[in-house]
């Protein structure tokens, strides 16, 4: 994956792409102190249009404010102002949009407030997370030996740099035993999410979700649920045991990079038949129609860049 660019936004400036740097010895690097934002920008009849850039915006810095900074220097109209003139400046019709809100300038004995914020706002072209295939055939997943973390433990309704860790070692062990994807259970044994996807169930002609306790609130997932509202269906949040996987009749994940992608099998048991079911698609052609500003009820959510 190239994520090259022109320039990167860095403090109010843009610098160009080879020095966008930061020293060895900044906290982020250690200790994971960061949080950050997924957004994507689409081509669209009037230009490009970033996703629902303010939500993306106000939810990095309240991730900030449950991590514990203070006196954050940037509102959420200025982290949207600074993201569009980031990929305006270079030139992208379509593209991936990494903010990042790290601390720096201190915080080595472990707090917070002896750090100094800094934001920095990346930009690169990026097709889809899992890959085109996956749209009509889906993805295989299986149910991890790593746990989701307990809500008391990290805080799991922010996006910490940190909290990733645990993503990584369950995606990277599912890579290696032949899946393309994680499904996490919460500490209670019932099913959380993937590794950077929110997940939902089809049975019956009825949608079902786990609760938002122990998950991230994802805006993809905010998405995907207004869609199925307004296409009729039902929509329930409730705790969903593994085994209500494997004889659901469909299954899909969502998320900014992932966008829509049903799982066509799960722990080497065919869901439905084993490929992207009818519901996963109807949702599915919505969203790629919605983020593009295809259709009228959802274009408030495509904030233009020029």
């Amino acid at each position: 994956m190239g994520m090259e660019s022109k320039y990167i936004w860095s403090d109010g400036k843009l610098v160009e792409y080879e020095k966008a740097t930061v020293h060895m010895l900044t906290a982020a690097l250690h200790y994971g102190a960061a949080v950050f934002e997924g957004i994507r920008a689409y081509k669209t009849d009037k230009g490009p249009a970033v996703f629902r850039l303010q939500e993306h915006s106000e939810r990095l810095l309240k991730s900030a404010e449950i991590f514990g900074f203070r006196d954050l220097p940037y509102t959420a109209d200025d982290v949207s102002k600074a993201i569009k003139e980031t990929v305006k400046a270079n030139g992208f019709d379509e593209c991936y949009i990494r903010p990042l809100l790290y601390l720096t300038a201190g915080a080595w004995n472990l707090n917070v407030d002896a750090g100094k914020p800094a934001l920095m706002i990346a930009v690169w072209e990026w097709a889809n997370y899992l890959g085109e295939e996956a749209l009509a055939k889906g993805i295989r997943a299986n149910i991890s030996s790593f746990t989701r973390h307990h809500p008391n433990v990290m805080m799991t309704k922010a996006k910490i740099a940190g909290n990733y860790v645990n993503s990584i070692l369950a995606k990277t062990e599912s890579v290696r035993l032949g899946f393309e994807e994680a499904i996490m259970l919460d500490p209670q044994g019932y099913i959380a999410e993937c590794t950077g996807e929110n997940l939902f169930v089809v049975r019956r002609g009825k949608i079902f979700t786990p609760s938002t306790a122990p998950v991230l609130e994802g805006i993809t997932r905010h998405s995907v649920y207004t869609i199925a509202k307004d296409l009729g269906y039902s929509v329930s949040e409730m705790p969903i045991a593994r085994d209500q996987l494997y004889n659901a009749d469909e299954v899909f994940v969502c998320g900014t990079a992932a966008e829509v992608i049903g799982l066509s099998e799960i722990d080497f048991r065919k869901i439905g038949d084993g490929r992207s079911g009818k519901v996963t698609r109807e949702i599915q052609n919505v969203y790629h129609d919605a983020i593009r500003g295809k259709i009228a009820k959802y274009e408030g959510w495509c904030d233009y860049v020029s």
